[in-house]
């Protein structure tokens, strides 16, 4: 028994040990590999501003992240000793060597003023095309942008994505952005996570974003990321400046239609900063004293027009872990017409006669965000905004007669109104488990308030008639929240995927619509330096925009998802290659499909002024589809810098009361884009940019034969001319294509920095159409005739900073 026993205890006594070396084994292994965090804020060395996407990796084993839109950065990697390279375009790469043996904050400062076109790109493993596993998103510096020649010498962020594959412009001068065959509803435009939902200045010529309050500018037309939603066709994400915390500047410029004036610096030195940036034209100015000319006499006419921008910011540290942001911008349009009263005597009556009348549309925005880090992981952005855009028209008419000591007066006022607000509020999550992962996800809610178009009439005769009355649609409320989870996650060496589901709902006039909207892109490297790419996003829109313009005017009424009004939705595949050659060179091609369904078009005669009939009597609910492949080639660095698009596209719409229910082509469907960019710098005091645009001519409706019909029966023999309509958007305007240069000197006066800017608009003078109209010639024969707007355009303008 003794020996049987010895056994047995033998045999307990072994499983105990293996258990305990088990056990052990587990508990060292992560001591062995144990895991710490590396986390800080990457900012501008001189002025303390965030770095967005500023390049965080370990130099040899090629470990990395990158900072997020608050330049905070996270990343996880075994104990042990790393040399951490920082990088940011435009900035010198910074390098670190740690010994990681616990947690660690580390905050980088990276030293400005390298020119763009002097830019070494150290290692920059992730910041090339290839590495992402997003496609279809691109990132123009604001240096970059001020390169690009642009109209009147008036920089412009939306001009400068518009010469990018897949955007495309609309007419000519405008900045509208038609991006993959969509809308401009469309597009979601964010100015600091704020909507902005009209982003246009003098009927589409010039944008709202004044480029020197500007610091970052992200484009995104395709493999949208879960954290996106509310539109089908792109992402255009703009961040405004934060405010230098160490030192006062004042920077501005004159133009030839407007000036601008930015001033930015600390409250309390590296704690709390504020910028200030205003534009205004003087349109209106220049224009008086020609009108005083023009209307001389008893006539005694002012008109004019203008626009201004304002934005503002604060920035506050409220711990190293806390940070609070306050933006606000304000836009508007003015025009204006107005005559004094003018007096005569006729016939023994002393009549008396004045009008007035007046156009304005504008923006409001306001975000109020609060950044905190919970530790060296996790980090969230709370933001609250407010979003109010609206469009005024009003005239008024009076005239008076006096005999004697009476008077009676005659009297017209018209007033229109239409707009949008929301108030919204957000919660968004970054966490960083590992290198091979980054999670984000969020809640959000938007209270929108709809003002689709309301009429005032005021008339009063004296003795005969008062009228008081306001006609047009109801003002509608609706609630709109959503959900989401993303994961750009790293499955092996070669292949990196972001996974993510956005769900949405939206609630009005007791209507519930709601939908799942998952997202997918992948990415695989299969040679050095080039990776294949694809995508797969759907997309749900509760808003849509009714236009019956072709200029961008701002009449367009933004009107919501009703019982009557499906949402509207996508679907969309991409698919392609790229690279990065040399390290400053990077190249890509990609093909895509997307379809789209209720979408919304005003029916035939249909029109925004017969506020009687409600808006969801007017319209028409169809579908489109657009395909088609770009090619993207660019130069990031060296004295020489820029890319050559190319986009070949199909877009095409679908309703079944237009066009006999066919298919016809989207008014804006252009079969070859092109875009050349090209900017050289000689030395610091002297550069040029040159860009040329050739696009294929927009499609147009025009009538196949007119005939004399008898048009009002209450007076037989009264004939008009009727024209006849066949296929929509048959006819196709004559291309489109345009050189524009830049030139600018630098130079010193006293302690500022100045730069004298020429530019050149349409360098040879092309006679590009704007609208056709049939007239007749000296023969009385009909003519189709072509109307043009911009000849060659030369500008002159000076840049000062101090």
């Amino acid at each position: 028994m003794k020996y049987k026993s010895g056994i047995i205890s033998r045999k307990i006594l072994s499983k105990e040990f293996i258990f305990i070396l088990l056990l052990s084994t587990l508990l060292c292994q992560p001591l062995l590999s144990q895991k710490y965090t590396i986390s800080g804020y990457i900012t501008d060395n001189e002025s303390g501003e965030k770095l967005i996407g500023a390049n965080i990796f370990e130099k040899y084993k090629l470990q990395g992240t990158t900072s997020n839109a608050y330049g905070f950065y996270s990343l996880t990697l075994p104990a042990d000793t790393y040399t951490l390279v920082f990088s940011y375009l435009g900035y010198s790469t910074e390098l670190r060597s740690i010994t990681l043996k616990s947690n660690l904050t580390l905050n980088i400062g990276m030293k400005p003023g390298i020119e763009l076109s002097e830019v070494e790109i150290v290692g920059e493993q992730t910041d090339r095309i290839e590495e992402s596993s997003q496609m279809s998103i691109v990132k123009i510096p604001v240096a970059q942008i001020k390169s690009i020649p642009a109209m009147f010498g008036e920089v412009d962020v939306l001009k400068a994505l518009q010469l990018l594959p897949g955007i495309q412009s609309g007419m000519e001068g405008s900045s509208g952005l038609y991006v993959r065959g969509g809308g401009p509803d469309q597009n979601l435009i964010l100015l600091d996570g704020t909507p902005v939902y009209n982003a246009s200045h003098l009927f589409g010529f010039f944008s709202v974003f004044n480029a020197d309050a500007i610091k970052n500018v992200e484009l995104i037309k395709g493999g949208f990321p879960a954290r996106y939603g509310g539109r089908l066709s792109s992402v255009i994400d703009i961040s405004m400046k934060e405010g230098d915390q160490r030192k006062y500047h004042v920077q501005g410029s004159l133009g030839l239609i407007a000036s601008k004036i930015t001033v930015e610096g600390p409250i309390v030195k590296d704690r709390t900063s504020f910028i200030i940036s205003a534009r205004r034209t003087y349109l209106d100015i220049i224009a008086q004293p020609i009108i005083r000319l023009a209307t001389s006499g008893d006539q005694r006419i002012t008109a004019g027009y203008y626009f201004y921008d304002f934005n503002a910011k604060i920035n506050h540290r409220l711990t190293d872990k806390d940070h609070l942001y306050l933006s606000v911008y304000q836009g508007d349009d003015k025009f204006y017409l107005n005559s004094k009263p003018r007096s005569y005597l006729f016939d023994g009556v002393l009549y008396t006669e004045q009008f007035k009348a007046n156009l304005g549309w504008g923006n409001i925005t306001t975000a109020l965000r609060w950044n905190h880090q919970f530790n060296h992981k996790l980090f969230s952005n709370t933001t609250l905004t407010y979003s109010r855009y609206q469009f005024k028209v009003g005239n008024e008419e009076q005239y008076f007669s006096q005999v004697g000591s009476k008077v009676e007066e005659e009297s017209y006022i018209i007033r229109y109104f239409s707009g949008i607000n929301d108030i919204a509020g957000k919660i968004d999550f970054d966490y960083l488990p590992s290198p091979n992962h980054y999670i984000k996800f969020g809640i959000s809610h938007i209270y929108h308030s709809f003002h689709p178009g309301v009429s005032a009439f005021k008339i009063n005769i004296t003795n005969v008639v008062n009228i008081d009355s306001t006609i047009g649609a109801k003002n509608v409320y609706a609630h709109e929240s959503a959900i989401y989870i993303e994961d750009d996650v790293k499955l092996t060496a070669n292949l990196k995927a972001n996974l993510g589901l956005h769900y949405s709902a939206f609630y009005v006039n007791n209507k519930l619509y709601h939908r799942p909207q998952p997202r997918l892109s992948v990415r695989y490297l299969f040679a050095d330096n080039w990776s294949f790419k694809a995508s797969y996003v759907h997309m749900q829109q509760y808003i849509h925009l009714l236009t019956n313009t072709t200029i961008g005017l701002p009449t367009d009424l933004w009107v919501p998802a009703t019982g009557k009004i499906l949402p509207q939705n996508s679907q969309q595949f991409a698919a392609g290659v790229a690279s990065t050659l040399r390290e400053k060179y990077s190249f890509s091609v990609e093909g895509y499909y997307k379809t789209m369904n209720n979408l919304i078009e005003y029916r035939d005669g249909a029109t925004w002024l017969n506020t009687s009939a409600d808006w969801q009597d007017k319209v028409e609910m169809g579908k489109g589809w657009s395909y088609g492949m770009e090619v993207f080639a660019e130069k990031k660095s060296g004295k020489t810098t820029g890319w050559i698009g190319y986009t070949l596209s199909w877009t095409m719409r679908q309703f079944d009361n237009i066009n006999f229910g066919e298919p016809y082509p989207y008014k804006y469907d252009r079969r070859h884009d092109i875009s050349v960019v090209v900017a050289h710098k000689f030395n610091k005091q002297f550069d040029i940019g040159v860009t040329w645009v050739y696009g294929t001519g927009n499609a147009l409706t025009l009538p196949v034969m007119r005939a004399m019909a008898q048009t009002d029966y209450y007076y037989p023999g009264y004939y008009s001319e009727i024209e006849y309509f066949e296929k929509k958007n048959d006819f196709r305007m004559a291309a489109y294509h345009r050189l524009d240069f830049s030139a600018n000197w630098n130079f010193h006066v006293g302690s500022a920095d100045a730069t004298l800017n020429l530019s050149v608009y349409n360098c040879y003078s092309r006679r590009n159409p704007f609208f056709y109209y049939f007239g007749y010639d000296n023969y009385g024969h009909r003519v189709l005739y072509r109307v043009s707007l911009f000849p060659v355009i030369p500008a002159l303008s000076i840049n000062f900073k101090f």
